[in-house]
Order: C-alpha cells, then structure tokens, then sequence
C-alpha cells in the first residue's frame, strides 16, 4: 500500500440538493467545500443563469428574487467572519439548523420588526438591512447591507433563526435615522408599554450612541419619561390604598424653615417624618451602583435631618407592590424608635 498517495477527493454534494436547501443562499467559500469551483459558479451566476451573486462573495441559489428569509442570511453572510458560518458538508435533516453567525446581527428597523414592533416597517419594505459589526472590522457598506459599527458588540438574541441585536440597541440604531419626535416617541412608547424594554435602558442606549444631542430625540425622551411618571404615580396611589398604608401628602416640596429646598417627594407622611421618592431614570441599577448624583446626595441631606427616604422604582411597583408597600409600613413603623426629626416646611409641589 502506497502511503505517499494523495487521498480521493471527498464527492462533491450535488448541486440540485444545495438549491433545494431551506436557504438557496450560500458564500464561495462555502460553495468551495461542496466541491463547486470557482469557474462553475461564474458559469451559473452569467445573465439569464440558475444562479445570480447577490453580494459580493454570497450567491443565491436560484435566479428571482430573494425571499426577506434569504436576505438577512446573505447580509450576515456577507458580515460575519466566514470561519464562524457552519457549514454543511452533507445533505439531511441538519441543514434546517440555523447558522452561526460570529461578530455580526441584524440591527436597525430590520431588527425591531424581528422583535415584533407593530411600528416598524415589514422586512420586504426595507431597502436597506442594518448589520452591526466590531468598529475594527474592513466591511463596507454595499448593495441591501448597511454595516453600522460599535466598539462594544452586545450579546445577540436569536429571532427566526438569526442574530439580532437586543432592542435597546436595535431602537437607537434605528432612531440615529429617524428626524421627526412624533415617529421616535412611537417606537419608544412600544418598547416600554409592550414590554420589549425598560425606559432607562432605552435612555442609556440613546446617551451611549450620542443621540440625546439632538433636540427631537430629547423631545421624545422627555414625553415618554413624563407619561411613564403619570403612569408609575397611578400605580403608586394605588399601591397605597390597595394595602391600607395611611394616606400621605402628595407631591410635596420639603425646605428648612428660611433655608434651602431639600427636595422633590412623591409622597410624605410628616408624623413619621418619612419620605416616599419615585425613582424614574435609574429603575435598573441596583441601589449599590446609583452614581452620586445631585438627585442621590438631596436623598442624603434628607437621612442626615432624620427623615427616611424609601426609593421605589417603577419596575418594582409593577411586579412587586405587596413588597413595597411593606418597606413602606416598615418605616412608619419604626419611626416611634428614631430620634426626631429636624422640622422642615411642607409646600405643595
């Protein structure tokens, strides 16, 4: 037996099984490992070909045009890195396994009508699809693909079998093309009320992609905190009365007799000298890692005159009001045990 013999080739798929597959849609290279070289796909992609290249390095398997399936495969195709996209090298039933992408998700309007926004446009509307890739990445945008970079790539969600990137970053992404506030305040409104997305993640996101700089960006931002306020107040009322705790002096505004204002407050039971302070913009940090903000250090001249200040944020009303109202109780309970507090001025806010 002659070791020195080079191996037989593996057999090349047959062609009409890669056309038949669940997504016609393949790279070259891909192509290459089925055992179609180069000059067969040139010969199939000529005009009036079973085949059409359909970005530079992806080709479609067959010659109308591409379902919006097929197209965000072939944009991730074209983005990812092509040692990340597995690829099938025999025919069976785990051709219908969807793909790894690696370093590469659908962003942009595309992303959001993944995520199932009732606002966004449907996918084959869209001329482009955004795909957002490493800032170092050499990609340019071309054809239907519209490559958005970020120095920080999030973890993806899968959605109908590809990456997507998560909502709030989906949103900005699509809102840095958006020019008027009504259509910003529309997505923003339909990530929080249908749950896709906290206020203040959709806030960071926006502050992280500079987007706040422009006025009707902030103009949305400011309607949708000031009806998720109205909304957490109602749910805050309600709170109250639902489990018995004493009514307290709403919207109030505390200063030292002659002196400074001390601070805005949702709500204030004066005999008991505690404080109740609806916490909108930093519902998702944990109370460890609020920076000291003028808004955090108003919180401690508060405690410094006696008065217990309970922070409560819109999430935990909403999931958790049976809980918070039993911090609240705790407090006004507890009052008989501290040292009085010093007097302050009670205005209505």
């Amino acid at each position: 037996m002659n070791h020195d013999s080079p191996l037989p080739p593996l057999s090349p798929r047959p062609l009409h099984h890669l056309a038949a597959g669940p997504r016609r849609v393949l790279t070259t290279a891909q192509l290459r490992s089925h055992g179609v070289p180069a000059a067969e796909v040139d010969d199939r992609c000529r005009p009036g070909g079973p085949w059409q290249r359909f970005l530079p390095g992806v080709v479609l398997l067959h010659p109308g045009p591409p379902s919006s399936e097929e197209r965000l495969h072939a944009v991730l195709l074209y983005a990812a890195r092509e040692r990340s996209v597995r690829v099938l090298a025999q025919p069976g039933p785990a051709d219908s396994t969807a793909p790894h992408y690696e370093d590469a998700m659908i962003t942009g309007p595309a992303a959001l009508t993944l995520h199932g926004f009732s606002s966004a446009p449907p996918l084959p509307s869209l001329e482009f699809l955004d795909v957002l890739v490493p800032r170092l990445r050499r990609l340019r945008s071309t054809g239907c693909v519209r490559i958005v970079r970020t120095p920080v790539l999030p973890a993806p969600e899968r959605v109908a079998g590809v990456p997507v990137a998560p909502v709030a970053r989906a949103l900005a992404d699509t809102v840095a093309g958006l020019e008027g506030a009504g259509a910003v305040l529309g997505l923003l409104r339909e990530a929080v009320t249908g749950g896709h997305c906290e206020a203040t993640a959709l806030v960071r996101e926006l502050t992280a992609a500079k987007l706040l700089g422009r006025p009707h960006v902030v103009r949305a931002v400011d309607s949708l905190l000031a009806e998720g306020r109205a909304h957490a107040e109602d749910g805050l009322y309600r709170m109250v009365r639902a489990y018995g705790l004493p009514e307290p002096l709403w919207n109030v505004d505390l200063r030292l007799p002659g002196g400074p204002h001390l601070g805005d407050l949702d709500a204030y039971w004066p005999e008991q000298a505690v404080a109740l302070d609806l916490d909108i913009r930093r519902e998702d940090l944990p109370d460890g890692d609020v920076p000291r903000s003028g808004h955090a250090r108003g919180r401690e001249h508060l405690e410094r005159l006696g008065i217990t200040v309970v922070r409560v944020t819109p999430r935990r009303l909403r999931d958790a009001a049976e809980q918070q109202a039993a911090v609240v109780r705790t407090a006004l309970m507890a009052a008989d045990d501290r040292d009085p507090a010093a007097y302050v001025v009670v205005l209505p806010r």
